[in-house]
């Protein structure tokens, strides 16, 4: 059974929307601090990493500028390294890699809107 590729793309803006809000007003030392916070970030980075393994790679193709590979694996590292998730790597992915990934999902996600047509 094929899914619908947007289903995929839904997931992961509901999963970086859930990380704006969580980390909404935090600098770094206050996220550093915050084990719950930190434990949400790194549930909704598994959700984006598992997502992005189910987008088709020619959705993924369009974006070629973005990580596909790195955010696949970051969901690995989460997830057996659990021990040695920094907070400084879980800061810089919320401050610096989610945005480009985000307005990237946006394109991708209108793209499969024109590409099926109104409902």
């Amino acid at each position: 059974m094929n899914r619908d590729p947007g289903i995929y793309v839904d997931h992961m803006l509901e999963a970086i929307a859930n990380i704006e809000a969580d980390t909404a007003g935090y600098d770094f030392e206050k996220f550093r601090r915050d084990r719950r916070v930190r434990q949400l970030v790194e549930r909704n980075l598994e959700i984006i990493s598992e997502a992005s393994r189910r987008l088709p790679k020619a959705a993924k193709d369009v974006e070629g500028e973005i990580p596909w590979r790195a955010i696949a694996g970051i969901g690995n590292v989460i997830r057996h390294d659990y021990h040695d998730t920094y907070p400084t790597v879980l800061w810089e992915t919320c401050t610096k890699d989610l945005q480009p990934l985000k307005s990237a999902l946006s394109r991708i996600r209108s793209a499969i809107a024109a590409q099926n047509g109104p409902k």
